[in-house]
């Protein structure tokens, strides 16, 4: 029997037809024609569809469908239908297992016309089976092995943006095919002074052909400050809540409404010009989340300065770094802040930064500090007169309208430098135009923005998520925005749901680390909050483990909000792969497909493109609006990391797999990889496949040296909270590797970890691991960036345990 297609329901009505007079399954079937993913499982519970059907399997035969139990599951919900409730089969053979068909979950059928869409004649059922994927999905079932698959209710889809495939491959062809005609549409939404020139894209991505640049809507001018604020206003969104802000303790918050938080950006922005800030100026931000963050990154944006939003938690050295890099006119910081119960003096932070500053040269006028009285007050606080200046003395003083500075499109908008712990910092830097338009676009449609919702990022604005889904992005879509000043475990890990209930937020967007917190800290948290009014979850930061994903899925969101799972970088400006909710059925720990606009690739290590199924190194031909333009004041050091590795692309840096479905798998970073007795084995493999154990709440794994085998496999372990560290639990955790990889992936040493050393946006510092492991404790490094450095003394203690 063949798979289903564009013609199944006439195709199948007639084999129900012939197989059995069953008028429950013929009215099922007549109701749910219009709704793919039910009309399959229908067809699938019956017997009927399959590829190991007696059609195509001698030895397997289609039970009587009068014996059979209607299993009819929610569109909305993975399948997992077991053939052996539909298939009698007299040896084991290829009749032991019920697969979902390749157009599992819509009837399409598409023309080949892309590269990267090509496999999409056939729409997604598995993941299929690729070799190297077995890592991806991370020791974890592939979708394909238990026909995991999980679509859009019929009611989502209904009212989404891109409700389905056909809608998703029609605009996704016109933005490769036509992307000047694609973008200038959407840029044509914001408000231009002068409408840009032709061509809208201007691009060099080959160091062949000369120095690499990339120019989007050159020519027009605009200020993205004023299209998320006055632009909102003059469509009425005045008295809109743009900001609800919740304190570090509960019941402490405030509001800003559209018109509130113009003012009080119009009054930053005089006193930033009262003080000799100009266009093309940078500004140090270092600031925790407070409502003065995005007051202060619109309010540089509103009069053409450069901000640079440092991490409020980096060290003096990090700090002061950036400072010399950049050489700002002016420094915008706070005297402290308190998180969770630990309170962190920023303003002393900052002082040791600027004295290191001015031993190499590096000299700064002013020190804008707000006083968070919440966390310390002015006497606590040390004072340089004449540089240090309060912001509640100064910036209210000032008028709240203020001009707009005009940009164009290819002035830059903000400085964002990479982690610096290893080697001088990269400083991103992104520009107006083309950062405006991919950032409003990629919120709007991968989250599926409706005016009514109310939206929660829990990154910080130090990081690009706070940059692009924290301000921008929902700003420029006048969304209600939700920023939060603590942290998701005070007091208790039922804070993050309490705030959901409170605000009613409708999107909530989060980090896989924080995910698998969350769940380590066990459901009860979660259930007693009601979540109703959650629609649209997103990950972001890394790969999020199908387990992970599932937990999120199920009990944060009741089995009824999609995932957004999102792939992109600091440099990408926004997302480059991800789900859009109402379109495609997901797999657990794909990212899926690319966003408009964005042709991601698969090379191998000569920079040959690989077709079909397949891993290797994943880059993007041709630029997209949002691209990064250059690594402040080095742009050499921009073309050889991003783009001498492979000439004509954009290299990412990670590692990707693509199966037979499209569907893309993001494996980590390609420098972590493991060469172990010349097995090229990445860390994320090791890491699911461990955390795929039940009593394993999450894993990093690290590269030794070993006299044997080159490479070791070092696995950091974190146990689900009230399991004791045991020999026989070591023991079991490197079998699940090896059953689920293989025995050359089995980790050589478990050190049990009681946490692991991250950074405040939830990223694992493997560089620290893998100090430890190789027991190189003097060259640890600056770790004033973790979360908790404590973990590291934690961490040395039980190496050798």
């Amino acid at each position: 029997m063949k798979t289903l297609g564009r013609t199944a329901p006439l195709q199948f009505s007639r084999t129900l037809n012939k197989q059995a007079n069953n008028s429950s399954l013929r009215s099922l079937l007549n109701t749910n024609r219009g709704r793919p993913c039910l009309f399959v499982q229908i067809l699938y519970t019956y017997g009927i569809g399959s590829r190991t059907t007696a059609h195509n399997n001698p030895k397997a035969t289609l039970l009587p469908i009068s014996s059979l139990q209607l299993k009819v599951k929610h569109s909305i919900s993975s399948s997992s239908l077991k053939s052996s409730s539909l298939i009698s089969s007299d040896s084991g053979g290829g009749g032991g297992r019920v697969m979902a068909s390749s157009n599992g979950c819509n009837n399409l059928t598409t023309k080949n016309f892309l590269r990267h869409v090509e496999s999409l004649n056939n729409i997604p059922s598995g993941a299929g089976k690729i070799s190297q994927l077995n890592a991806v999905i991370l020791g974890e079932d592939l979708a394909s092995e238990e026909n995991d698959f999980v679509c859009p209710s019929k009611d989502f889809s209904n009212q989404a943006l891109v409700p389905s495939p056909q809608k998703y491959l029609e605009m996704y062809k016109r933005s490769i095919e036509d992307p000047s005609g694609f973008w200038s549409d959407i840029a044509s939404e914001f408000y231009w002074k002068k409408k840009w020139d032709e061509p809208v894209c201007s691009e060099n991505l080959d160091v062949s052909k000369g120095n690499i640049n990339i120019e989007w809507f050159k020519g027009g001018i605009t200020n993205i400050s004023y299209n998320c604020l006055d632009r909102n206003i003059e469509a009425g969104l005045g008295d809109k809540i743009a900001i609800y802000w919740e304190g570090n303790e509960l019941g402490v918050d405030a509001t800003l409404t559209y018109s509130q938080l113009l003012q009080q950006v119009c009054q930053l922005a005089n006193y930033l010009k009262d003080i000799g800030v100009k266009k093309g100026d940078a500004v140090i931000v270092y600031l925790p989340m407070l409502m003065q963050l995005p007051i202060t990154m619109l309010a540089c944006a509103r009069i053409g300065a450069v901000h640079s939003v440092v991490f409020a938690g980096f060290s003096a050295e990090s700090l002061a770094q950036r400072i010399m890099d950049c050489k700002p006119k002016a420094v915008i910081t706070c005297n402290a802040v308190k998180r969770g119960p630990k309170v962190l003096n920023l303003k002393e932070i900052v002082d040791a930064g600027l004295t290191e500053c001015a031993k190499n040269g590096i000299s700064v006028d002013v020190c804008l500090t707000y006083e968070n009285q919440l966390a310390a007050n002015r006497e606590s606080t040390k004072w340089q007169e004449g540089r240090d200046i309060w912001w509640q003395d100064v910036v209210p003083k000032y008028p709240t309208t203020c001009e707009v500075e005009w940009v164009d499109a290819e002035d830059p908008l903000f400085l964002l430098y990479t982690s610096g712990s290893t080697g001088k910092p990269k400083g991103v830097l992104h520009t107006t135009g083309g950062y405006m338009v991919y950032t409003a676009t990629t919120f709007k449609y991968a989250f599926d923005y409706k005016p009514s919702d109310v939206y929660w990022c829990t990154a910080d604005c130090g990081w690009i998520t706070g940059h692009s889904y924290v301000t921008y992005g929902p700003m420029l879509n006048g969304a209600t925005n939700i920023v939060f000043e603590g942290v998701p475990n005070y007091p208790d890990s039922g804070r993050c749901w309490d705030i959901v209930d409170k605000y009613k937020v409708t999107i909530f967007y989060t980090a896989p680390t924080l995910v698998r917190s969350l769940m380590r800290d066990g459901n009860e948290y979660v259930t007693r909050y009601s979540r109703k009014s959650l629609r649209v979850l997103g990950s972001v930061g890394e790969p999020i483990n199908p387990s992970a994903w599932r937990w999120f899925f199920n009990v944060v969101g009741d089995s009824r909000c999609p995932i957004s799972d999102t792939w992109w970088q600091t440099e990408t400006g926004g997302f480059l792969i991800t789900p859009l909710p109402g379109a495609w059925p997901q797999k657990p720990g794909s990212a899926t497909f690319p966003f408009f606009g964005v042709q991601p690739v698969i090379v191998d290590e000569k920079g040959v493109e690989i077709e079909g199924e397949c891993s290797g190194y994943l880059c993007v031909k041709s630029s997209w609006p949002g691209a990064f333009r250059t690594l402040y004041g080095d742009h050499e050091r921009y073309e050889t990391t991003y783009f001498k590795p492979f000439p004509g692309y954009y290299f990412s840096g990670d590692g990707c797999s693509r199966d037979k479905d499209g569907y893309h798998w993001l494996t980590g970073r390609v420098d972590d990889v493991i060469n172990v007795s010349g097995h090229r084995i990445g860390t994320a493999e090791v890491e699911s496949a461990l955390v795929s154990h039940p009593q394993c709440a999450e894993a990093a794994v690290v590269g030794v040296e070993h006299e044997v085998k080159g490479q070791g496999i070092y696995a950091f372990v974190t146990l689900v909270e009230g399991v004791p560290y045991s020999e026989e639990l070591r023991k079991s955790l490197i079998l699940a590797v090896r059953k689920q990889i293989g025995a050359f992936a089995a980790p050589d040493r478990i050190h049990w970890a009681p946490g692991l050393p991250k950074t405040r946006s939830g990223k694992i510092m493997r560089r620290i691991l893998r100090k430890i492991a190789s027991r190189q404790l003097d060259e640890l490094g600056d770790i004033s960036t973790l979360a908790d450095p404590g973990v590291v003394d934690q961490l040395i203690a039980l190496a050798d345990t």
